[in-house]
């Protein structure tokens, strides 16, 4: 019979022996291995810490850090559950979830959880309690490899009534903030910004880490620490010098002529790779890019980090675009995260991925996998930007748009493969899409037959009447070679056209032209005909 009580010091040894059966000695959080560490976070008023016990042995454990920083009040990180390989499929798990959540539910507001997805029982238990999919962080931990995990959120109490509404976010963040607010069962409300500029570069300025000399004059800077906050994390300068050296956590100072323009807080975990923003303090503008940038820098070049994270205001969108032009990309978005002032704001989680890619077997929920779609559609077509504009730059039907324009109408396309022989689409099909192939080469074919009409290739495009009038495909195209294209649906360019309509203008200018052209080469043809 599964027994669910509050864990005690005795029970460090068990948790540890717990953790080590169910993760090895490659654990990235050695605190769990080490019993003087455990029992001094079995008495910490911040953490809440239960065990599953099964005719009196302790068979599985879960914790709940009740206080997680400067993020705010009320706000609880649901830690780890781990249950003993040799107690599974008996229920702790579901117990030790249930038993938490009666917990702690009147003394949060929003309660977060990082799911691993190499196998599918933590996930499963958390949907089952509430939990909504609002994120998907690849590559963020390091067990024997490295993995990803998915973030889940519940929000308790008066959490979602204080939440701030419309909040105001760049187009690139708007799918996944879209999808996140429909999982907490919220009426998507965010307003998409396109006309906020980043940061302005800044480079008059000497780079250093804070010492106790630097303390004092940074924390009479106001801007970013106390007012027009921007990130947000769970540290901040005002818990004193000592505390956050206790915490192993780091400030890069701007000196501009002497005098400190600015700082950017972060922690930088070593044996995991992983660097975490967590406060951005700055005089004035240009600051603000530079000490990301450097930081971004220093984690590629010099530290050899795998993952940056930093938690921003989905009100601040200048930060999030100035992340973006840094190759920070958006992999979550929580409601009512960080409480500021009289209200909770929404966060955009966005990191920069300094590792490949290599995903392996994710082990998701329908709902789960559809927030991972959407996040690793940013990486992926983040990859191969460069050359969806180079491509998409090329077509006449999108000439005189400018470089920003062209960028614009590439960030909403997405990418596709094609073996030998694939067929890409059929005569008569209404898949409403358009094809730029970056590679190889496509066959053109009518009425079933297998006589070629045409050869497309690498920097042209496949079906941009059918995008444009909803018409069915003309012809079929099949690969001919190994073909990898860009892919503009329909409802894509409908979004884009309703946001940007300076785009939406030269496109229809010159899909209205080369219509004409078609038609004065279809009367000249036959002319000749008839003659």
């Amino acid at each position: 019979m599964i027994h669910i009580r509050e864990a005690v010091g005795a029970d460090a040894p068990a948790i540890r022996e717990i953790f080590l059966a169910c993760y090895g000695k490659d654990y990235p959080y050695p605190k769990y291995y080490d019993v003087q560490q455990l029992t001094r976070m079995l008495y910490s008023d911040d953490t809440l810490v239960l065990v599953a016990e099964d005719d009196s042995k302790v068979v599985g454990t879960a914790s709940v850090i009740l206080q997680t920083g400067a993020y705010a009040d009320l706000v609880g990180e649901f830690g780890r559950l781990a249950v003993h390989p040799e107690a599974r499929n008996r229920g702790a798990g579901k117990k030790l979830m249930d038993e938490r959540l009666r917990r702690i539910r009147d003394q949060l507001h929003v309660g977060i959880m990082e799911a691993r997805i190499v196998h599918p029982y933590t996930l499963k238990i958390a949907e089952a309690q509430g939990f909504a999919p609002v994120g998907f962080e690849p590559l963020k931990s390091t067990f024997t490899h490295r993995e990803s995990h998915t973030l889940l959120v519940r929000h308790f109490g008066d959490g979602l009534h204080l939440r701030n509404n419309n909040p105001r976010i760049i187009p690139e963040i708007h799918p996944l903030a879209h999808l996140a607010l429909e999982n907490c069962g919220l009426k998507p409300d965010a307003i998409v910004d396109e006309d906020s500029a980043a940061y302005p570069p800044g480079q008059d300025y000497e780079l250093q880490d804070l010492t106790t000399e630097g303390y004092a004059p940074l924390l009479r800077i106001e801007r970013g620490r106390v007012r027009n906050r921007e990130i947000f994390g769970p540290l901040r300068l005002h818990y004193g010098f000592f505390k956050l050296q206790a915490r192993r956590s780091r400030y890069l100072l701007a000196r501009e002529s002497g005098r400190i323009a600015g700082a950017v807080g972060f922690t930088l975990d070593s044996l995991e790779k992983v660097v975490r923003v967590f406060e951005l303090i700055a005089v004035h503008d240009p600051v603000i890019r530079f000490l990301l940038t450097e930081l971004e820098r220093l984690c590629r070049e010099q530290w050899h980090i795998c993952y940056v994270e930093v938690d921003v205001s989905a009100h601040a969108a200048r930060m999030q675009r100035t992340l973006l032009e840094l190759s920070f990309l958006p992999v979550a978005y929580v409601p009512a995260m960080v409480f500021h002032e009289v209200e909770r704001l929404d966060v955009v989680r966005m990191v920069r991925l300094l590792a490949p890619l290599d995903l392996g077997t994710l082990m998701l929920s329908p709902a789960a996998e559809a927030v991972a779609e959407v996040v690793l559609k940013g990486f992926r077509t983040r990859s191969v930007l460069p050359r969806i504009a180079q491509a998409v730059g090329a077509v006449a039907l999108f000439a005189g748009l400018n470089e920003e324009q062209v960028h614009r109408l590439a960030s909403v396309c997405a990418l596709r493969n094609f073996q030998p022989g694939a067929v890409i689409f059929s005569e008569g099909e209404r898949d409403q899409e358009m094809f730029f192939l970056l590679r190889g080469e496509a066959t053109i074919h009518m009425n079933g037959s297998a006589a070629e009409i045409g050869v497309v290739h690498a920097g042209e495009c496949l079906g941009e009447m059918s995008l444009m009038t909803a018409a069915p495909h003309s012809a079929t195209a099949t690969a001919r070679t190994a073909v990898e294209a860009a892919v503009l649906g329909h409802r894509e360019l409908a979004e884009l056209v309703r946001l940007r309509p300076d785009i939406g203008l030269l496109i229809y200018k010159n899909l209205a032209v080369g219509m004409g052209q078609k038609l004065r080469r279809s009367d000249l043809s036959l002319a000749g005909r008839s003659s």
